[in-house]
């Protein structure tokens, strides 16, 4: 493009010379290009600018006793081809304005988001909730590969069923902790994934199934609306004990292979686990780590607030007192109390009255 510009601008400065000037340059010119010519020298190939600019200047004279270093037909190859360079630029300019960015990331993300979706119920969905008429060709032009309703599986997606079950389901995962002589234990944590709460806990050196059976023993208890349990592949979960798990009521739905988020809820809670909790702490003993994860537990499910939950405390009993909402000010006869977590680790804030 550069080449082009200076080009333009060589040509444009010729136009301020005399015709007798121009007329003794040419001569001189074709006079020094003879000696080539003469010696049968070959020219080096022309760039895609040097093309386009004998192609315009061609316009202007009778160029072919003029043209030495290529063909004729190449010259009007090269004519061609800068026609069709120009006649698809126009065609783009002139065809249909393609829709914001912002609608077709909106059709992306619908068409992500709903597996028994097509292009005209998307189209529907968008004109009758937004108010923006696109056709259904111009969605299935932005809907991503694959997404095409004949292409995809239209069964319902895991993340939908987790949630739409989400009161019915409990989540298992073990963590280990290390002990200030290196003793390694094991934790089993098992929740309730649409309350985010966890309702029980134990740690073991050893994980029998056994062991692990006499926990879900004390969970599920036959009057709760639990039906399903989700737990890794891991070989902690034995047949064994899941036979004694159906036995209770309860379906497994076990994680595919190398899919921990299959496991989201529980793998959080792990995850917040260590990052709150044992990253400060190093456990003495067994016993030790029982009562750190005790104190975090009641935390946990009491004081923590859960941003999933709306905000909202995970343990329904624990009733929050009811607070007036004001901006920035708090209320003129109560102070700010402050109870200490873990030592000091975390703090847990509540309202009082003030003494009279």
């Amino acid at each position: 493009m550069s080449d082009i510009l200076l080009d333009v601008l060589r040509f444009i400065t010729l136009g301020v010379r005399t015709n007798a000037a121009l007329r003794a340059e040419n001569f001189f010119l074709r006079r020094q290009l003879s000696l080539f010519t003469e010696r049968k020298v070959k020219a080096r190939r022309a760039d895609d600018g040097t093309r386009l600019i004998l192609v315009l200047l061609s316009r202007l004279f009778a160029w072919k006793d003029a043209l030495v270093i290529v063909k004729p037909e190449t010259m009007i190859r090269w004519h061609r081809k800068g026609f069709r360079f120009l006649w698809r630029w126009k065609s783009k300019k002139r065809g249909r304005p393609r829709i914001r960015i912002e609608l077709q990331k909106l059709i992306a993300q619908m068409a992500e988001q709903n597996v028994t979706w097509g292009e005209e119920r998307i189209a529907a969905e968008i004109l009758l909730k937004l108010g923006i008429r696109v056709s259904p060709r111009t969605v299935r032009r932005y809907m991503p590969k694959g997404t095409e309703l004949g292409d995809r599986d239209p069964s319902q997606r895991w993340t939908t069923f987790v949630r739409n079950h989400a009161k019915s389901i409990l989540a298992t995962d073990f963590l280990v902790a290390v002990t200030v002589n290196f003793r390694i234990l094991y934790v089993l944590v098992i929740m309730e994934v649409g309350t985010r709460k966890i309702v029980h806990f134990n740690v073991t050196d050893h994980p029998m199934a056994e062991w692990t059976l006499q926990q879900f023993r004390e969970v599920i208890r036959g009057d709760e609306s639990q039906r399903y349990l989700i737990h890794d592949r891991d070989s902690k979960y034995s047949a064994e004990l899941d036979s004694g798990i159906k036995s209770m009521g309860l379906k497994i739905l076990k994680t595919p292979v190398q899919t921990p988020t299959a496991n989201a809820y529980c793998e959080r809670i792990i995850g917040t686990i260590r990052r709150e909790c044992l990253d400060f702490m190093i456990p003495l003993n067994e016993r030790h780590l029982r009562s750190l994860l005790k104190e975090w537990k009641d935390h946990y499910n009491r004081g923590r607030p859960h941003s999933s939950l709306g905000p909202g405390i995970p343990d329904a009993a624990s009733v929050l007192p009811a607070v007036e909402a004001s901006r920035h000010v708090l209320p003129n006869d109560q102070r700010v109390i402050a109870k200490s977590v873990l030592g000091g680790l975390h703090h847990e804030y509540r309202l009082e009255k003030i003494a009279a």
